[in-house]
């Protein structure tokens, strides 16, 4: 027996679908939506986009930075200088590989090992993990500014635990080239590692638990649960970190300008970027130069991840 129109019968729904309507967007929809990615793109485009050509413009010129009409053509000498002539240039190369060999040594596994210790929901633990992430809110120009407190020759924390406060014997942990680069590491380290604590707890927290538990039954211990199921799980988390610890090698500039400008054995290439631009005796091309090797050297760690995160893999 038939089903009458309009009434559901066993071989399906034969009542009329009425057509989806667009809504089509009005006219204070489209200004709002103008509005909302407009002003985001122009504030790009006047605070990155348009200074980021600039500086690849000025970096093949020579200008004092003052009169337009004096601007003349470089082409490559600025880079040819700050390669072969300039005396500060490879000591701040060596600096910046070794804040990044420092942070992924040091900071980076300590922050992992503080993210794994408060992951065991111990008593206290959301008090542990804002005292260690205090630092990350912090900038690092403040950072310097509270490390130079511990670190003064004559009334530091350090030297008067050390007993040598007010001494001959005082060591001079900013002041002496020999040591002030791994002062200012430490107190580097101070803030990635809190940084890192945080990303490891998201991730750790995101692991399924079915996977421990696998594991356990299959009779590995905590050692080999974390390093052969745990870690490798968290291996979106890793190249973040991995990206980030790059990034933050490269951009070091805060701590060693509060310190000394970074210079006296604190040489940058971030640093040496803002001495040429800026001050007395700038070299607006050099520093348009380095502000470009800096940049090419940032868009490696960068198109990384890039490449990870919104990279399609083939089925």
């Amino acid at each position: 027996m038939e089903s009458p129109i309009g009434i559901t019968g066993a071989k399906g729904d034969a009542r009329p679908r009425k057509r989806r309507r667009i809504r089509l967007l009005s006219r204070t929809d489209k200004i709002v939506l103008s509005v909302m990615v407009g002003i985001p793109t122009l504030i790009q485009l006047v605070l990155i986009w348009i200074p980021t050509v600039l500086s690849i413009g000025l970096s093949f010129v020579r200008w004092n930075g003052l009169d337009l009409s004096d601007i003349k053509a470089a082409g490559v000498s600025n880079y040819s200088y700050v390669f072969k002539d300039y005396p500060p240039f490879w000591p701040a190369v060596q600096h910046n590989v070794l804040w990044l060999v420092f942070l992924a040594v040091i900071a980076t596994p300590l922050g992992l090992l503080l993210a794994v210790l408060l992951d065991q929901n111990i008593r206290g633990s959301k008090i542990y993990q804002s005292i260690f992430f205090i630092p990350v809110m912090l900038s690092l120009a403040l950072i310097g500014i509270i490390w130079q407190l511990f670190y003064q020759k004559d009334n530091g924390l350090l030297n008067f635990l050390l007993g040598t406060a007010g001494t001959p014997q005082a060591v001079d942990w900013f002041g002496d080239s020999d040591v002030n680069i791994w002062a200012a590491l430490i107190a580097a380290t101070w803030r990635h590692a809190g940084y890192v604590m945080i990303l490891y707890l998201a991730g750790l927290k995101g692991v399924d638990a079915s996977l421990k538990e696998a594991a356990s039954l299959d009779g590995a211990n905590a050692y080999q649960t974390f390093f052969r199921i745990v870690f490798p799980a968290m291996r979106p988390i890793n190249i973040v970190i991995v990206v980030i610890t790059i990034i933050e090698s490269l951009r070091a500039f805060d701590i060693v300008y509060v310190i000394n400008r970074g210079t006296n054995g604190l040489e940058l290439i971030s640093a040496l970027v803002i001495q040429n631009l800026v001050g007395e005796g700038q070299v607006i091309g050099v520093g348009s130069a380095l502000a470009v090797i800096l940049l090419v050297i940032s868009l490696v760690p960068i198109v990384f991840y890039l490449s990870r995160a919104f990279g399609k893999e083939k089925v």
